[in-house]
C-alpha cells in the first residue's frame, strides 16, 4: 500500500515525479505546472492551499536530484 503524500514529503514526491516524467529536466518546469502535477498524484493527500514557493522549490530540487541520478 502506497503512503499518503503531503507537502512535507519533498523527496518522495520528487521520486514520483521522476518516475512519471523521466526525460523532463525539472529545472525547466514552471511552478504552476509542478503544482498541478503534484496535486494530481493519486497518493497526494496534502491540502492544495498549503502550497508555497518554498515547498515547490524543495520538491523541484528533490526531483532534480533524482533526475541527475537517473542520468548517471
Amino acid at each position: 500500500m502506497a503512503q499518503d503524500l503531503t507537502w512535507a514529503d519533498a523527496e518522495d514526491i520528487g521520486i514520483r515525479l521522476q518516475e512519471e516524467h523521466p526525460d523532463l529536466d525539472p529545472l525547466t518546469v514552471r511552478f504552476t505546472d509542478l503544482y498541478a502535477w503534484i496535486i494530481a498524484l493519486p497518493d497526494f493527500k496534502g491540502d492544495p492551499q498549503e502550497s508555497n514557493e518554498k515547498k515547490l522549490e524543495a520538491i523541484q530540487m528533490a526531483w532534480y536530484e533524482e533526475y541527475q541520478d537517473a542520468k548517471g
